[in-house]
């Protein structure tokens, strides 16, 4: 080979290298995305659990939502206020102290409790139960049928059947909501892990018919709203209903309770 074509060669590879090299340079600086630091500041913060308790997808779309403004700096329920205040530093706002959740199921019926209409043997999944003759074995159709829905949902290992009732353990609940979301039955809620006297029923049928079924669920007697000194517990449709507000967690609905159904 000539040393005219070596040079054409390396010419053509040289300039073929440059034409690359500034074609990526521009394609790198028209189609890069601008990163918000803020949102990269968030993110830093969040637990990075990625529940979803938030209502986001992800830490990585509440961080998004925070930085525009569309979410309150308080919304990561897992994070509670240490990560709120963080977040509040960020973004330049002032954060308040809130009280920490627990989910909490409102049945007692446990297996030894309650009474059942037939053996069921089938698919254990709590939102299947809707097309099993009914709603499942147990003559109770407002407790928790223990197939453990709301276990599989929980992403911290926080929740578990026991004795036919699903259990929450209120140290590893994060009140990410995933277990309220996911009963069918809408047993469980999220309660100040500060105010522990709870009502542990959802019935709404009457008197005889609770008795029949569940040796604890509420008649809704009302003994426990008239004795109550802050009015902080009301019965509606026979079934007891506390105001953490007002609670003052002296016990006296749990003393007079003849079904002892509120813990």
């Amino acid at each position: 080979m000539s040393i005219t074509g070596i040079i054409m060669a390396a010419v053509i590879v040289g300039g073929t290298g440059l034409f690359i090299g500034i074609f990526l340079g521009l394609a790198d600086k028209k189609l890069t995305v601008k990163v918000d630091e803020k949102e990269e500041a968030i993110l830093g913060v969040l637990p990075g659990n990625n529940c979803g308790g938030c209502g986001y997808p992800g830490c990585s779309g509440l961080a998004a939502a925070i930085a525009k403004g569309e979410a309150p700096v308080d919304q990561c329920p897992v994070g509670g206020t240490p990560v709120a205040a963080k977040i509040g530093a960020i973004m330049g706002q002032e954060v308040k102290e809130t009280a920490r959740q627990v989910a909490f199921v409102k049945c007692a019926g446990t297996c030894d409790k309650t009474t059942v209409k037939y053996e069921y043997t089938g698919v254990e999944d709590c939102e299947m139960m809707a097309f099993i003759p009914g709603s499942g074995a147990k003559n109770c159709t407002f407790g928790c049928m223990g197939f453990g829905s709301c276990v599989k949902a929980c992403p911290f290992d926080a929740i578990h059947i026991v004795n036919g009732i699903a259990v929450v353990d209120q140290e590893a609940c994060k009140a990410c909501g995933k277990c309220v979301a996911k009963c069918p039955r809408h047993l469980i809620e999220l309660v100040p892990y500060d105010k522990q006297t709870r009502v542990a029923c959802s019935s709404h049928a009457k008197g005889k018919a609770v008795t029949a079924a569940c040796e604890l669920g509420c008649i809704g007697c009302k003994k426990c709203e008239k004795n109550c000194p802050s009015e902080a517990i009301t019965v509606t449709d026979f079934c007891a209903h506390i105001d953490y507000d007002k609670c003052t967690g002296c016990g006296k609905c749990k003393e007079v309770c003849p079904r002892h159904v509120i813990l």
